[in-house]
């Protein structure tokens, strides 16, 4: 049977056979990583992770052993000891007046490397902030790593609007380009609040179901365009792309919906009036800011690798 370790941002990776120690599915184990011994919990290779692998190709770590009851006891110190030094960090930021807003303090296991991840407009000049946290962490090596909004979201963690774990603290292993177009084309409302995520930029499922909209949408009438039903001329009034629906205003002025199967397009001047519904904005008591609708499309270093 074969087996596999899953660590931070949900990542597995293949384990190297190891005769003298036997495992289990849901074990809690130190492997040994480029970061240093790391705890990961063990999980049987299935046709998910199997598939994982095939793109990512993770690197084959080492078992270094299971956890006894005194490495949770160390690992339980392990966190109060991280605690103490974001708030040593924080007050040496704070000190130099530095540009930065630091997210999360990491020790490995082994208390080798400890690494303090930091969010930050543009560079910053911690020269002298790491002098000092030389000589408060004696023995150990420091790793200062600038991140970007969305990799602080993905190490913070948490819930998004859909009720699940945020994507990319848990399957996401890259992060694609996100514009307001995506938005549009899928009618959702233009408003910063229903569109972006706790990263401060545009949700990173508007990704996920837009090419089902482009497909859905060919063959579609443009909205306020003459066609003709089954119960005469009429104006495309609103549309309805998964559920290929389309509801037209007919010259009596009555409103009816249709399959796209059922209408026509015509070259012809319709005595109808139509008040085509803005779709990208259902929600009239939130004011669309377009400076922050562009602030939400700026990725540049929103997601730097670095965690």
């Amino acid at each position: 049977m074969k087996y596999a370790v899953k660590l931070i941002k949900n990542t597995f990776h293949p384990l190297k056979e190891n005769e003298n120690i036997k495992l289990e599915q849901g074990q809690k184990i130190l492997v040994l990583t480029e970061k240093g011994e790391e705890v990961a919990e063990v999980f049987v290779v299935n046709s998910s992770i199997a598939k994982q692998w095939e793109k990512s190709k993770p690197e084959e770590l080492s078992v270094v052993r299971i956890l006894t009851d005194d490495d949770k006891q160390t690992l339980e110190k392990l966190k109060t000891e991280e605690a103490e030094s974001f708030v040593k960090c924080q007050a040496l930021i704070e000190k130099h007046k530095l540009g930065m807003h630091l997210v999360q303090c990491k020790l490995t296991f082994d208390r080798r490397k400890i690494t303090f991840y930091y969010t930050a407009p543009e560079r910053v000049d911690f020269r002298e902030l790491l002098k000092d946290l030389t000589q408060t962490f004696k023995r150990i090596r420091i790793d200062l790593r600038h991140i970007g909004v969305r990799d602080e979201t993905s190490l913070l963690e948490g819930c998004g609007i859909c009720g699940k774990e945020f994507c990319c603290c848990s399957f996401m292993r890259k992060f694609d380009s996100t514009n307001i177009k995506l938005a549009k084309d899928q009618g959702m409302p233009i408003a910063p609040g229903k569109i972006s995520g706790t990263c401060g930029r545009l949700l990173c499922c508007l990704n996920y179901e837009y090419s089902n909209y482009i497909e859905a949408a060919k063959g579609m009438p443009p909205l306020g365009s003459s066609v003709m039903t089954p119960d005469g001329l009429g104006k495309v009034f609103s549309l309805q792309f998964l559920n290929s629906k389309i509801l037209v205003k007919l010259e009596d002025g009555k409103t009816k919906e249709y399959v796209k199967q059922d209408i026509e397009m015509v070259d012809a001047e319709v005595n109808v009036e139509i008040n085509i519904p803005n779709q990208n904005n259902q929600y009239g008591d939130e004011k669309i800011d377009m400076k922050q609708l562009k602030q939400l499309e700026d990725d540049r270093n929103s997601s730097t690798g670095n965690v």
